[in-house]
């Protein structure tokens, strides 16, 4: 009867993802009805915008980290069109030692918002250029000469990128920098891809 009266698109998950229970508002974003997505694995309803933002969430939760997770999603919509939306997942339980079920809530992305997250990622140049370094294996004193920067200046660089795309590692960092489009792929030794990417 709650979920009856929530507007936000929300559904109980298993740790697995399985949907458990689902409000009318995420039935309706694939022309359903709740009954009918229980059992569904909810990344077979939505498709990460990056797979190891999931990838990282199952970690966690192996881990038991009581954290909330937010994944960039799309969908398709029962008319057709492609959605976009941020899925929010907590995981939730009576106590600490049980198996923690997952509240998963759908904030639908605006338009606007969906076009700005498909854009390429906006980096400055020199940003670009310190990604494609590491890449190649260079080491933070070699990129720093490369580039005309002190090695504080270099990892300044680094820390603001790593917190821009939530990145844990410099690995994962270059691996987003491909992922995301600022790197040429297909390309050695690795250099920055021809799209401006300049603040």
């Amino acid at each position: 009867m709650v979920f009856d009266r929530v507007s936000v698109p929300v559904a109980v998950c298993d740790v697995y993802g399985a949907v458990q229970v689902a409000d009318p508002a995420m039935a309706a974003e694939f022309g359903t009805t709740p009954g009918r997505l229980r059992g569904r694995d909810v990344l077979e309803l939505f498709r990460p915008q990056e797979a190891t933002q999931v990838e990282r969430i199952a970690e966690a939760l192996r881990l038991r980290h009581r954290s909330r997770y937010q994944v960039s999603v799309r969908w398709r919509a029962p008319d057709g069109t492609q959605r976009y939306g941020e899925l929010t997942a907590d995981p939730v339980s009576d106590t600490v030692e049980d198996t923690p079920a997952l509240l998963v809530m759908l904030r639908v992305l605006a338009e606007r918002e969906a076009h700005e997250q498909r854009r390429p990622p906006q980096v400055a140049p020199i940003e670009a250029r310190i990604l494609a370094l590491l890449a190649s294996g260079t080491t933070t004193a070699q990129a720093a000469r490369e580039t005309d920067l002190t090695v504080d200046g270099v990892n300044y660089h680094l820390r603001r990128l790593s917190s821009r795309w939530n990145a844990a590692n410099r690995t994962e960092l270059v691996a987003r920098a491909y992922a995301l489009g600022v790197l040429a792929p297909g390309m050695w030794p690795p250099t920055p891809a021809s799209w401006d990417g300049a603040e």
